[in-house]
């Protein structure tokens, strides 16, 4: 009997900006209804998939993370901790935003079993360390550059390049993703390019089953939600 191929099995990609929670959000809470709804979907899917781990990467982090360590969302005004795995530890790593928002996703879906962090060039090395089916949130935003009022103020190639990265979701594209330019990524201000060329990397070669939930910038950021499942 042939082994199963390597890499995860499931893959969420969500955005990753402290307005997705409603708490952070207040009374702007209806206006990111749709995507809490796209990233609820996304990681209950991941979830459904039975993962034996899962492998959260995003924008921020530096080498891995493990039980014990945390994040937490006061600096927007919230009194919400939130632990990687299992109780924080005070002498725990703290987790970058991406993966507190990340790790907050997968208490709301409901999965208690182990996790992961990892940077974008630590994420194909944390898999392989893990045993059994693995499961992969990858949290970052597309361009920051989408609208005059967004935060680096409109880009004309910004949408373009999301909307790229949105055609290579939908089709379940790893080799678009991990061709990705980190330039032009870094350029237009679109912090989710590092983890989706690591997705991308990990899943070349393997047929994927795809489904892009959201496409939008409603505050001139680039939101991409999508769902894969790897054969």
């Amino acid at each position: 009997m042939s082994s199963p191929p390597a890499g995860p099995a499931s893959v969420a990609f969500c955005p990753c900006p402290p307005l997705l929670l409603p708490e952070v959000a207040g009374r702007a809470a209806a206006d990111t209804a749709a995507l809490r709804a796209a990233c609820a979907a996304a990681v209950d899917a991941l979830v459904a998939g039975r993962p034996d781990a899962v492998v959260l990467v995003g924008p921020g982090a530096r080498g891995r993370y493990r039980p014990g360590d945390g994040g937490d969302f006061r600096g927007f005004g919230v009194d919400l901790a939130v632990p990687l795995d299992g109780a924080a530890r005070p002498d725990g790593r703290r987790l970058p935003l991406s993966l507190t928002v990340g790790a907050w996703l997968l208490d709301r879906a409901g999965y208690a079993g182990p996790r992961v962090g990892a940077a974008p060039e630590e994420v194909a090395a944390a898999v392989a360390d893990l045993p059994g089916r693995t499961g992969l949130l990858v949290m970052g935003d597309g361009s920051a550059r989408r609208s005059e009022k967004a935060p680096g103020h409109l880009d004309p190639a910004a949408g373009p390049f999301d909307a790229a990265v949105a055609a290579a979701l939908a089709r379940g594209d790893a080799a678009a993703l991990a061709a990705l330019d980190p330039a032009e990524g870094e350029r237009l201000l679109a912090a989710g390019v590092p983890a989706w060329r690591a997705a991308g990397a990990l899943l070349a070669g393997r047929d994927v089953d795809a489904a892009l939930l959201l496409d939008a910038a409603p505050f001139g950021v680039g939101y991409l939600v999508a769902s894969w499942t790897a054969a």
